[in-house]
């Protein structure tokens, strides 16, 4: 069963640029380590368990998943999935249409040597970005997660993901399928879009489509493609747009 976001998915040029500039805007930052594919993050950590990952490379590696999304502008690229049935949930989303390889390991060794171990299903390109991948731990969660979820801005944890796309049915049959029950159609006034939306866990996913070419949505589907295009953060009152210049391009909110 689906329960909840794991973590989100943020690609930046600079690790180290990003982990001071996501300090600046209130967040405790850690240092997560190298994966041996290539790439190095940085963690922030939530109450409620999930966490947004700061990812870039230190070296090349083009055929990586989230290589031509940074070279497109970076940003939120991905998000990752809870399961207590990998497998199974794997088949499910694979029944219901989804594009998705299954478990293969993945690893990171964390600055103090400690390696971490998990087993993940990727979506492929064709659904990546739209469909979540899912994620199984090997060594314990506790350790792949930091432990400090405590923010001078308040942030608590995750509300929403937000995935721009052509036409919101065909992933909304994907939900209705694996969760067993069917969304709830949304509006989005200002951005002239509409979508579906599902409750899993604590978190929501939110597909939404532009109405017409006057829609925020458009241009970014023309430059991007069917993608993340927004998250929110719970734990502070009142709606607060984060300074994109400090989030890497990343569209992030509180609730």
């Amino acid at each position: 069963m689906l329960l909840g976001i794991d973590h989100i998915v943020i690609a930046v040029p600079d690790l180290e640029a990003a982990t001071s500039n996501y300090r600046r805007l209130g967040f405790t930052v850690v240092p997560g380590g190298k994966h041996p594919v290539g790439s190095h993050n940085s963690l922030i950590a939530f109450a409620d368990g999930s966490y947004i990952e700061l990812i870039s490379f230190y070296r090349a590696n083009p055929e990586h998943r989230w290589w031509a999304a940074l070279k497109r502008g970076g940003g939120l690229v991905d998000f990752c999935m809870q399961t207590d049935d990998l497998l199974g949930d794997t088949a499910k989303l694979r029944d219901a249409g989804v594009h998705i390889d299954d478990p293969v390991p993945w690893s990171r060794t964390r600055p103090d040597g400690y390696q971490l171990k998990w087993l993940l299903s990727l979506a492929r390109v064709e659904h990546l970005g739209v469909a979540p991948f899912l994620i199984q731990d090997e060594t314990p969660r506790e350790e792949r997660v930091p432990r400090e979820t405590r923010h001078e801005n308040g942030a608590a944890g995750i509300g929403a993901v937000t995935v721009a796309l052509n036409d919101s049915a065909p992933v909304s049959r994907w939900y209705e399928a694996v969760l067993g029950s069917a969304g709830t159609r949304i509006e989005r006034r200002d951005i002239a879009a509409t979508g579906c939306a599902f409750k899993i866990g604590p978190h929501r996913l939110e597909y939404i489509a532009p109405l017409s070419a006057d829609s925020l949505l458009y241009d970014w589907l023309q430059a991007r493609g069917p993608s993340p295009f927004s998250a929110t953060l719970r734990g502070r009152k009142g709606s607060a747009q984060l300074d994109r210049s400090l989030t890497c391009s990343a569209a992030l909110s509180f609730e």
